[in-house]
């Protein structure tokens, strides 16, 4: 059973999100329920790759890197949010109240730390922030974690 996790870009638009989610169905079809994914489940890339991880029929692990950081997701993600948490079979939950930059940098950490290879849904530019798809990349290589990354051509965030 390979252990895959998922750091990637939020705020997509609606073609876009698309376009994502098919790169990432495409990527993980040939795991079937072979695998286990492991994501945030924020709005964007690692929504599309936890719902293809159940889709697949495979087991699905959150990490939450705080306590306040449903209350920090877009309100109209909340219940996504929540219903993909509660299909998740394992929850990491950092020690964090709130979920700042650091709090989801330290939660991409973990996550490659608990995967065998990471999809990144990166359109390769730097991270805007503390603990942005850049860094979780980073962190990955670092870790000699096998990275893939997944990005429709021609796009731009």
């Amino acid at each position: 059973m390979i252990r895959i996790g998922v750091t990637g870009h939020r705020g997509l638009s609606p073609d876009l999100d698309r376009a994502v989610t098919a790169l990432v169905r495409d990527h993980l079809r040939p795991y079937g329920c072979d695998m286990v994914g492991l994501s945030c489940l924020a709005d964007g890339a690692d929504t599309a790759f936890a719902q293809a991880v159940l889709d697949a029929g495979a087991p699905l692990e959150a990490v939450v890197p705080a306590r306040g950081y449903r209350l920090a997701l877009p309100p109209e993600h909340r219940p996504v949010y929540d219903r993909l948490l509660s299909r998740a079979v394992l929850v990491h939950e950092l020690d964090r109240t709130e979920s700042t930059p650091q709090a989801h940098l330290e939660a991409g950490q973990l996550l490659v730390e608990r995967c065998d290879r990471l999809v990144a849904v990166w359109d390769g530019r730097p991270a805007r922030g503390p603990g942005g798809t850049a860094d979780v990349v980073a962190h990955a290589l670092a870790r000699h974690r096998p990275v893939t990354v997944l990005w429709p051509e021609g796009a731009h965030r």
